[in-house]
């Protein structure tokens, strides 16, 4: 596996792999992985000639409360999992070069990114569509990959890749887990015992939903309140979101679809942010 840190150098293998015909793949990230993208790369090597794992802390992503010094940093580690999952390059470029000084362009989405994660963090997807866009023409990729705990950024990507032209697949890989539920996630971390079984409300909540689907259930609003009464058993969780949505558009539906409506949740627990999702 090869490391690349400038975007020069970058924009030159990419030059070289469309010229030889070969099927590229973008895997991005903000560093510090785990199995959850780990499962991504795998997936990716397994469709395409070529995977770039990008691993840039995209700073514009995060709300002004939040520091971006506090999240963490392993590139030995992301190496490592990159190597071990079949990656053939990792993209690890410089703030200063993705965002020099005079930086001020940015890309944003307003539609499918405005319900959900965009009402609490209503900066991030214009964060997300920024770096996703550069990443497209320094990379450019066949196809990009997304998990499908981060539902809502692979609908925003999807929809700014057909807004803006470009010819690029996006795909969503099911969300990997851990044993007991939790989707694999860089917060899962910082959970102490108690609080990862205060987490797990959320699973239960998601596949308790999954259920009263495949039984009949079709109505969104006993769903939610059902969703709403588990997660309120647990005194450590304050939910952000509950919502049953189209998958595409992020719109609430007025009935449940199955296998094409989504159940989104997402919960402080303690001070983390959890996020998670399924289809019902």
């Amino acid at each position: 596996m090869q490391i690349v840190e400038s975007i020069s150098d970058m924009q030159a293998l990419a030059r070289t792999w469309r010229a030889e015909g070969r099927r590229v793949a973008l895997v991005p990230t903000m560093g510090s992985l785990h199995a959850g993208q780990a499962a991504l790369i795998r997936a990716a090597c397994s469709a395409a000639d070529v995977v770039v794992v990008a691993t840039f802390l995209n700073s514009l992503q995060f709300s002004p409360n939040e520091i971006v010094e506090h999240y963490p940093s392993d590139p030995a580690g992301d190496r490592q999992l990159c190597e071990e999952a079949g990656a053939t390059v990792m993209f690890a470029p410089r703030a200063a070069e993705i965002y020099p000084s005079d930086y001020s362009t940015y890309v944003s989405e307003e539609r499918i990114a405005a319900p959900l994660c965009g009402v609490s963090r209503p900066a991030h997807f214009r964060g997300v569509a920024t770096l996703t866009t550069k990443l497209l023409n320094i990379v450019q990729p066949q196809v990009i990959y997304f998990g499908q705990k981060t539902v809502q950024r692979a609908a925003v990507v999807r929809k700014l890749i057909r807004d803006l032209g470009y010819s690029i697949e996006v795909a969503v890989v099911p969300t990997e887990r851990e044993p007991d539920g939790l989707a694999y996630g860089l917060v899962n971390r910082e959970f102490t015992t108690s609080l990862r079984a205060q987490a797990l409300a959320v699973y239960r909540a998601l596949t308790k939903a999954r259920e009263m689907v495949a039984a009949g259930v079709r109505s969104p609003d006993r769903l939610i309140a059902e969703a709403t009464h588990i997660l309120g058993e647990e005194r450590r969780l304050r939910v952000i979101y509950i919502a049953i949505v189209d998958p595409e558009t992020m719109e609430a539906v007025r009935e449940v679809l199955p296998g094409k409506s989504l159940l989104a949740i997402s919960v402080w627990v303690d001070e983390h942010r959890l996020l998670d999702n399924i289809l019902l």
